[in-house]
């Protein structure tokens, strides 16, 4: 069964994430452990950032194929980490 992404994302827009509230830690730094949850997800062989522009970078996530392994508990993860869901692209992106 799949999640949907930008449904799991809305529903955390007015909630407050820490990444000192995620476990099991897999870095004690936000941005890896996000690339590094979204490797365990998704192996590839490819760089994780995929573009940038000013402040922000967009992440090479293939967001069908995230929904299909992906539960709400690994999206809340994500946004802890500041890796965020960009409508516009239907991307994931954080700020740099």
């Amino acid at each position: 069964m799949s999640i949907d992404i930008k449904s799991e994302y809305e529903t955390l827009e007015d909630v407050r994430l820490e990444f000192d509230a995620v476990e099991p830690k897999l870095s004690s730094r936000p941005d890896l452990h996000a690339f590094i949850l979204l490797n365990q997800l998704m192996p590839g062989n490819r760089d994780m950032i995929s573009a940038a522009e000013h402040d922000q970078i967009w992440l090479d996530v293939d967001l069908e194929r995230l929904a299909e392994v992906a539960t709400a508990n690994h999206i809340r993860q994500l946004e802890a980490c500041g890796v965020h869901f960009d409508s516009e692209y239907d991307a994931l992106y954080m700020f740099v």
